[in-house]
């Protein structure tokens, strides 16, 4: 068994902390937030020590994993300063703002030995699941079209109930935060991006950065991709969905969390295909229920020594993709991977 303690008790520790404590695995020993009147339910809640100094949780309980799940522009300063007293460092999207932070970060671990892992839990939806196998076992051929869509309703009441929400330094937009899974699936599926073209707007929401962007993204397999996400869609969550079109197939996985089969269709079907309508879940929020594979997943790897698809030079892949996106909406032009940045306001 090994222990486990949280920092950050917003609104992603709840689904965090019911799934840790369903894994036997696993033993909470403390939970951490800078705000008491947050920390305190949650540890009376899970019978666990309250912290307010990430750093004093982690000298005094000695845990052997610790999640950070704090505000988006403290993920990377946080990791830095815990991983010299932790062997394994667990952190939500996305694992920094700016690629700067996200080779900081990386590079720190390192040097401690300390693993990293970075949140993707819709990687392990069944449906994306069975879509990976489909793509690694060459059944689309050629690739030549991704599209994600992420119709998510945010009104003015969640930016306004944490401050650092659609701030340029401590969050970024829609496309930082909610579109950060969607574009990680996009480049996990049709690999390395060669070049992206975005746009954003900031429609409805009273934020700083935007709720609304576009992009288009070619890859170096010579696929294109197209990005479309917005937190405006009124009056509620609409979808969160991938699109993949290739030389043999065609599949849509929709619902609010990437989590419903719509369309598989094979040039050259197989036996298992009749059973993927059987993969749908009905998630009760857009957070679905890859969270526990992706606890499993981790634990796994540290167990077996192997190398994770989750660690942290795999997280920073959509950092730089983000930054890029960002990059050409605010300087107008397109813009390739492995850039210099110069007009990014992320972490600013």
């Amino acid at each position: 068994m090994r222990t486990i303690a949280l920092v950050g008790c917003g609104r992603i520790s709840e689904r965090h902390l019911k799934v840790i404590a369903m894994i036997p695995e696993l033993k909470l020993v403390g939970v951490c937030d800078k705000l008491e009147d947050r920390v305190r339910p949650a540890a009376q809640a899970y019978g666990v020590p309250a912290f307010t100094d990430a750093l004093e949780m982690a000298r005094e309980l000695k845990p052997d994993i610790i999640s950070i799940l704090t505000d988006s522009g403290l993920h990377a300063s946080l990791g830095c300063l815990l991983a010299p007293h932790v062997p394994v460092l667990i952190v939500e999207k996305p694992m920094a703002l700016t690629l700067v932070d996200a080779d900081r970060f990386i590079e720190t671990c390192e040097a401690h030995g300390t693993k990293l892992f970075v949140v993707k839990q819709n990687r392990f939806n069944p449906p994306i699941v069975a879509l990976k196998k489909a793509v690694d076992e060459g059944r689309f051929g050629r690739l030549v079209l991704g599209t994600v869509r992420i119709r998510w309703a945010r009104n003015q009441a969640y930016y306004d109930h944490d401050a650092w929400r659609g701030t340029w330094k401590q969050d970024g937009g829609v496309l930082t935060n909610q579109a950060s899974h969607h574009i990680d699936l996009l480049q996990w599926l049709l690999g390395p991006v060669d070049s992206v073209k975005a746009y954003v707007a900031t429609r409805l929401a009273r934020i700083e950065a935007d709720d609304t962007g576009v992009a288009v993204l070619k890859f170096k397999c010579g696929a294109l991709g197209v990005v479309e996400a917005t937190t405006a869609t009124r009056p509620a969550d609409l979808e969160g969905s991938i699109s993949l079109l290739g030389e043999k197939a065609s599949v849509v996985i929709g619902g609010f969390s990437v989590n419903k089969p719509v369309t598989w269709n094979f040039v050259e079907p197989r036996p298992e295909d009749e059973e993927i309508h059987n993969l749908i879940t009905n998630p009760p929020n857009v957070y679905g229920f890859g969270h526990l594979p992706y606890y499993q997943h981790v634990l796994q790897s540290l167990d077996s020594g192997r190398n994770s698809m989750l660690a942290g030079l795999e997280g920073r892949k959509s950092v730089e993709i983000i930054n890029a996106l960002y990059e050409s909406a605010f300087m107008g032009r397109e813009v390739h991977i492995h850039y210099v940045p110069e007009g990014v306001p992320l972490g600013r």
